[in-house]
């Protein structure tokens, strides 16, 4: 990509983002199961319906900017009554100086889940645990406990969820990064094997996390039961990719199998896998146009911004990495800003791996809702 972003307004999480957001390959091995009773005794919801302040049910409109520098709003509310859930784990952003974040919500739990979880209220009912993930400081020196506690909260919460919130409506798992990584072992532990939640799965949207298969399938090693999403109806799959503006480099650590956050039960195994792709914009294959909505500065027209035209991607499988290839098909003229690899090339696109397909997400999660509900009543 030719032209780098020239404002960072919309980036919610402060001046440590750029790590916020970035990898848990420091955590490789370092997250496994561990009995809910083991996790905290109650949870708290950063987003849930009915919450106080909830930033996951904020202002949705958005400024439409063309290439030819032209603007209008259009204006999108959360849904009335949707028929499914949305089950959102955020990924590394807390600041605190422990291995292990607290329960407290911070403003950049709260930033988060508006960048990432709050644009699919247009289609269900978002909850979203706070957990005691493994903080910024504490991806350098974290223990497999610390990862075991970080995920022990979020099956806790899961299972309360369940119990409590549920009544056996649809679920759409999203998590970015190590929310990502611990909803893969969740879905391992709790959804997968387990028929009755399994029929609950409209779909999981694993972004930045490296979901790992056999050469050639969709099915197979990370999962047994839930494979990739091969069209924009099809449901109890999952969508999974990481992003990049340009092929992989050899020690990249996403889009390769047995490196980054795909080894969070210490596997090390490469030989005969790869790391899925499913393109959240042609589930079925091929290169689409992708819609991106991002965050804007306080005192904008609109709390959102979307650049239509802007970006392509098309799932790319080559040297042993697969990925999501992101292109810009910008004008002759385009001044919009353009997305670039702030932490360099083996990290790709990581920052914006959700926000650069945020509108092809949400509407995916929208034709996949009406599957579902078609499907099971």
């Amino acid at each position: 990509m030719s032209r780098s972003r020239s404002r960072r307004g919309w980036w919610l999480f402060g001046a440590t983002v750029a790590i916020a957001l970035a990898s848990l390959a420091p955590l490789a091995g370092s997250i496994g199961t561990t009995d809910a009773g083991a996790a905290a005794s109650s949870t708290v919801w950063l987003c849930k319906p009915g919450l106080a302040n909830n930033p996951c049910a904020s202002n949705l409109d958005a400024t439409v900017e063309a290439a030819d520098g032209s603007t209008h709003v259009v204006q999108t509310a959360d849904a009335k009554n949707p028929p499914i859930d949305c089950f959102y784990v955020y990924p590394t952003v807390s600041g605190q100086q422990t291995v292990n974040a607290t329960l407290h919500i911070d403003p950049a739990e709260t930033g988060v889940a508006v960048a990432q979880a709050a644009r699919f209220s247009q289609y269900c009912r978002v909850y979203a645990p706070m957990y005691r993930q493994v903080t910024l400081s504490g991806l350098s020196h974290d223990t497999p406990a610390a990862g075991a506690e970080a995920y022990g909260d979020v099956q806790s919460a899961f299972l309360d969820y369940l119990k409590h919130d549920n009544h056996g409506r649809g679920i759409v798992f999203i998590g970015h990064s190590q929310g990502a990584g611990v909803l893969i072992e969740l879905l391992k532990s709790q959804v997968d094997p387990k028929p009755a939640v399994r029929k609950l799965l409209v779909s999981a949207l694993l972004m930045g996390g490296n979901v790992t298969v056999p050469i050639g399938k969709v099915v197979g090693y990370d999962f047994r039961h839930i494979p990739a999403c091969t069209s924009a109806s099809e449901t109890g799959c999952v969508v999974a990719y990481s992003s990049f503006d340009q092929p992989p480099p050899t020690n990249s650590l996403f889009g390769r199998p047995g490196q980054g956050v795909s080894l969070l039960s210490g596997q090390t195994a490469s030989a005969g896998l790869q790391v899925l792709c499913v393109n959240p914009a042609a589930p079925g294959g091929g290169p689409a146009d992708l819609a991106p909505y991002f965050p804007t500065p306080g005192g904008s027209a609109a709390p959102w911004v979307t650049y239509p035209g802007l970006y392509r991607a098309q799932c790319m499988s080559v040297g042993g990495a697969t990925w999501l290839q992101v292109t810009t098909i910008a004008t002759p003229g385009d001044t919009r800003p353009v997305e670039s690899q702030v932490l360099g090339p083996t990290w790709g696109l990581h920052l914006v791996d959700v926000n650069i397909a945020l509108g092809n997400l949400v509407s995916l999660v929208g034709t996949e809702s009406k599957a579902y509900v078609r499907q099971h009543h």
